[in-house]
């Protein structure tokens, strides 16, 4: 773990391992800026204007994984955080970063990094604490905005045929819904970028084209973005009974011309002052992944790689 300069940024926390580099800022954030295999190129799209600035009056995307609060407004969400955070270490490979209070909101905010000994898992925690002297509703948020060119696979439920016959059931269960699928008012099926199969949905990124979004319930555990032979996943947790943003999305995936965010959502809860809510996800990267383009693709390739992890 050392300080480096990054893009204009004097003040930049990088933590290595040898086997991956990740470079999160700390003249503003908290916020991860770049991910990497050696020598390899940064997976997270980086916005060119808005590096090396600081303490800008509105709140800049600038890029790489960022800190939201959710449900998302025009002022609690977009709070500049344009303002330098504070690091301390956590073991050999960690760091816990540490927001300024947001006055005006009553809440501050804390990103844990640990990076694995080897290999090149990062264990991603947000943090929100309520500072203030009310109760706050909030979920943690966690947008990832990957770089530009990419393609993202989203694992769908296994499918089961139906009964037939209620006398064919094994449970209520076999005649119900078992999946979530929430759009927002910009999608369009005929988007070519979207494919809908049998056992993943794919969503390609294209620089030729405005916004899309979708949101799911997601209890598959990963969902992952290949980039230039090299494949990003994200896993998170779902939990039966919770309550999540924006009709109970657990994960939601966003596209336009710059680049594709893929977003982990929090429990929606209230705080009392001075209680805390958590978003808990982790990430790694697989080098020299070959494209994929029908599901047995991701089965032949992509797939082992979920299951052995980095």
């Amino acid at each position: 773990m050392d300080t480096v300069e990054y893009r204009g940024w004097k003040n930049n926390l990088r933590l290595s391992n040898g086997d991956v580099e990740l470079i999160a800022t700390l003249d503003v954030g908290p916020r991860v800026i770049s991910y990497a295999l050696p020598g390899g190129f940064n997976v997270m799209k980086n916005y060119a204007e808005h590096m090396g600035g600081t303490g800008e009056a509105e709140w800049q995307i600038r890029g790489g994984h960022r800190f939201w609060l959710a449900p998302e407004d025009l002022t609690r969400t977009y709070f500049p955080d344009n303002r330098p955070v504070t690091a301390e270490p956590l073991g050999a490979h960690g760091a816990r970063i540490v927001a300024p209070p947001e006055e005006e909101y009553g809440v501050q905010k804390t990103m844990e990094l640990r990076l694995a000994p080897k290999g090149t898992r990062v264990d991603v925690l947000l943090k929100v604490t309520n500072t203030g002297k009310q109760p706050t509703t909030l979920a943690p948020w966690g947008p990832t905005v990957m770089a530009p060119g990419g393609v993202e696979v989203i694992p769908l439920p296994p499918k089961a045929p139906h009964p037939g016959h209620p006398k064919h059931a094994k449970s209520p269960d076999d005649f119900g819904p078992n999946q979530e699928l929430i759009l927002w008012p910009y999608f369009d099926f005929a988007d070519t970028r979207w494919t809908f199969g049998k056992k993943y949905i794919f969503l390609r990124q294209d620089v030729t084209k405005g916004p899309t979004k979708i949101g799911l319930a997601h209890r598959m555990g990963w969902v992952a973005y290949l980039n230039s032979g090299v494949l990003f996943v994200k896993r998170f947790d779902y939990r039966e009974g919770a309550v999540y943003p924006d009709r109970g999305t657990r994960y939601q995936t966003f596209s336009y011309q710059e680049m594709l965010e893929m977003e982990t959502v929090g429990e929606l809860t209230t705080l009392a002052p001075g209680a805390s809510a958590e978003l808990a996800e982790s990430w790694e990267l697989h080098g020299g992944v070959p494209e994929f383009r029908t599901e047995d693709d991701v089965d032949r390739v992509i797939l082992p790689l979920i299951q052995t992890g980095a």
